[in-house]
């Protein structure tokens, strides 16, 4: 399993507006194979900033399965015009450490 990162920069006065477009986004992504599961928590200290978590079974899940799919136009024309500056995509392999 790998886990897709991203801090997410919402417009200000957007944030409802975002959540509420990754509630129709989210069928989008979950029906692609090796999708395993996704979170996006807002920041406590800083307005408008969001983490996204994705796990999925590997990169090339996300890259090719997701990213090179139809359902990733959709879900770019439904989310990416609320971010302020466009977020930098990692991912992570299994944790070197772990409780």
């Amino acid at each position: 399993m790998i886990l897709e990162h991203a801090l997410l920069g919402v417009k200000p006065g957007q944030g409802a507006d975002f959540e509420a477009a990754l509630v129709k986004a989210l069928p989008l992504i979950s029906a692609t194979p090796g999708f395993l599961g996704l979170e996006v928590r807002p920041c406590i200290e800083i307005a408008n900033r969001y983490l996204l978590l994705v796990r999925w079974e590997s990169v090339e899940a996300h890259e090719k399965g997701f990213r090179g799919s139809q359902r990733y136009a959709e879900w770019k024309a439904l989310l990416h015009h609320f971010y302020d500056p466009y977020p930098q995509v990692t991912h992570f392999a299994e944790p070197a450490v772990q409780s």
